[in-house]
């Protein structure tokens, strides 16, 4: 990923293993507010990376690849010559953020910046630093990168919500279905919106989540299928 332009992350290959990746988190991975959404970006990016690590080997893509690397690092005594471990997750989260710091200082402006930025901002919510993680999720946004700026969107649109700031998370997440990319299409950012909705406007919640349920993609119409059911009777 020395440069993963926008015009190659186009290419039906990225887009078809990153739809897959994300039907698999959305499945496996519970984290933050229940409608979820930063963490299975975060798995996505991983799994999208890893797939394409070797698509050019760069400077900024060996540093961003290590910083992933640690993001992903096991806890604990064990160890393993083929995977780095930490003692504790406090030494790994703090290696982690570390390591995406200097991928955003050296490497201003650049797609891997963004990613780290993006890194960054999920690290600071597993730290309960919601105010740093709401500057690094806009920092994605303001850096005019749609790919990874669309990720953003959900994840800032998700603390928004956790506190109280639902129009604010609202606007972000329309944004989002407007503006559809590889890594968030338009059914993920309206069923993002539905659920953000589902307690203060169950109706309109009900009218964007009910056709979503018959989606081809079955990770959104099982998850459509559970917050529909959710949904206060009519």
């Amino acid at each position: 990923m020395a440069r993963l332009t926008r015009k190659e992350l186009k290419s039906d290959k990225f887009a078809l293993e990153v739809q897959h990746s994300v039907e698999f988190v959305s499945e496996h991975r519970q984290q933050l507010i229940r409608w979820g959404g930063i963490g299975a970006a975060v798995a996505v990016l991983v799994v999208a990376f890893v797939v394409y690590r070797n698509h050019e080997h760069g400077v900024r893509q060996e540093a961003l690849h290590h910083a992933m690397q640690v993001q992903n690092a096991s806890v604990g005594n064990q160890s393993s010559e083929f995977m780095l471990t930490f003692p504790t997750e406090a030494d790994r989260l703090k290696a982690a953020v570390q390591a995406f710091t200097e991928v955003v200082t050296k490497y201003p402006g650049t797609d891997e910046a963004a990613v780290a930025q993006f890194f960054l901002g999920t690290n600071a919510v597993d730290a309960g630093n919601i105010p740093e993680a709401e500057k690094r999720f806009q920092l994605v946004i303001d850096s005019g990168n749609t790919t990874y700026g669309s990720l953003a969107k959900l994840a800032l649109a998700q603390l928004f919500a956790s506190e109280g700031k639902r129009a604010d998370g609202e606007k972000l997440i329309q944004s989002a279905i407007d503006h559809p990319s590889n890594l968030v299409s338009k059914e993920e950012a309206t069923l993002a919106l539905g659920r953000l909705l589902q307690a203060s406007d169950p109706s309109r919640a009900r009218k964007l989540l009910e056709p979503l349920r018959s989606s081809p993609r079955s990770s959104i119409s099982r998850a459509a299928i559970t917050a529909v059911s959710e949904l206060p009777e009519k």
